[in-house]
């Protein structure tokens, strides 16, 4: 199955708590302000990324997700 993980820009506060808990160093913290104000965070080495789902469960914005992909013809990989 293929995973894609997704952090929603716009819902991060920039607090930093998924980039002290990935054991894979993949997220940091953006020089780009959001459209509310804040330094979001996002995947600096997205291909490290081993799809733990840590930054999913500390995330105190439910702005981080990762899912299944599915195929073309529809089922999940």
């Amino acid at each position: 199955m293929s995973y894609h993980h997704e952090i929603d820009a716009d819902r991060c506060k920039g607090c930093g708590l998924c980039v002290e808990a990935c054991p894979k160093n993949v997220l940091e913290i953006s020089d780009r302000v959001n459209s509310k104000g804040y330094f979001p965070a996002y995947q600096a080495r997205p291909e490290d990324c081993i799809f733990c789902a840590i930054c999913c469960t500390v995330c105190p914005d439910v702005a981080i997700s990762i899912s299944g992909e599915e195929d073309a013809a529809g089922s999940k990989k």
